[in-house]
């Protein structure tokens, strides 16, 4: 066998060698004190399994290797997987850009200061009727999005807004990730007052336009550098279903959660020529 490379972060290390199996280049793991040694069972792949490894090298926070691992589902059991695993407050942090780190502390601001009883909503919700529309506060077309009304509804929608938003910022940058959020949350907050008025709120519409967008580029660009599992896909889809039954027990904003999903659906057809930088 040839060692590879040797790593401080094991499960870096299964996740690289989860992917390299993907591709037919079977490899081995062992522990020392040194850290985790990747080792190549078949000499035959050397090159190949170089280059990789130097693909890996240069991104080994590409989406590519978590999902490999995820798919696999592969442990050892003679490797410490505990050994050089990152704290989980760098780990959210290391997966997120600028922005995603923005928006987050916006939403948690807001709700912060709508609980103790500031009038924030007055301030950010959409244009109360059909007349405003027009009027200078153009911010109110946007703003709703980062208004929240429970602690559940805040938490779903910042995780799904740090996975989505932080892959597609950190694989395609923030020009694109602002886009979707402007564009995402503008014309579904736009058809939900039609439906339903303006007293609404919250980030799921731009969570789906992300969803829409990232599921798009997956299927119809595969090495653009995003992952989205088909099983997240469907429960979204699922969970989009339930609010238009009304099973959800709990109002929601089902033209904002359709809207957004065909935003990011037409961007990711609009973007699907494009290539990573």
């Amino acid at each position: 066998m040839i060692q590879l490379l040797v790593l401080g972060d094991a499960r870096m290390a299964q996740a690289l060698v989860d992917y390299l199996a993907t591709l037919g280049i079977p490899c081995e793991l062992t522990q020392s004190e040194l850290g985790v040694s990747v080792w190549l069972a078949d000499e035959r792949r050397l090159a190949q399994a170089q280059q990789e490894v130097k693909r890996f090298l240069s991104e080994p926070n590409h989406p590519r290797y978590m999902e490999a691992s995820w798919q696999s589902g592969h442990a050892d059991a003679r490797i410490d997987y505990s050994k050089g695993m990152t704290d989980p407050v760098t780990d959210f942090l290391h997966q997120a850009g600028p922005l995603t780190l923005v928006v987050i502390i916006a939403c948690l601001a807001i709700y912060a200061l709508d609980a103790i009883g500031l009038p924030i909503f007055d301030e950010l919700a959409f244009h109360p009727t059909l007349a405003q529309f027009t009027d200078w506060q153009a911010w109110r077309y946007v703003t709703p999005a980062f208004i929240h009304f429970s602690v559940l509804h805040l938490v779903f929608n910042l995780l799904w807004w740090w996975y989505l938003g932080g892959q597609i910022e950190q694989r395609l940058g923030s020009g694109k990730l602002f886009i979707l959020l402007i564009v995402g949350a503008a014309l579904p907050n736009i058809a939900e007052f039609f439906a339903s008025g303006p007293r609404f709120g919250g980030l799921s519409g731009v969570v789906y336009a992300l969803l829409g967008y990232s599921w798009l580029r997956t299927r119809l660009q595969p090495d653009c550098g995003l992952a989205m599992p088909p099983a997240l896909m469907g429960f979204m889809l699922v969970w989009l279903v339930l609010g238009f039954l009304d099973m959800l027990g709990t109002p929601t904003a089902n033209m904002a959660h359709l809207a957004g999903l065909l935003v990011g659906l037409a961007q990711g057809w609009l973007d699907r020529h494009h290539r990573p930088a």
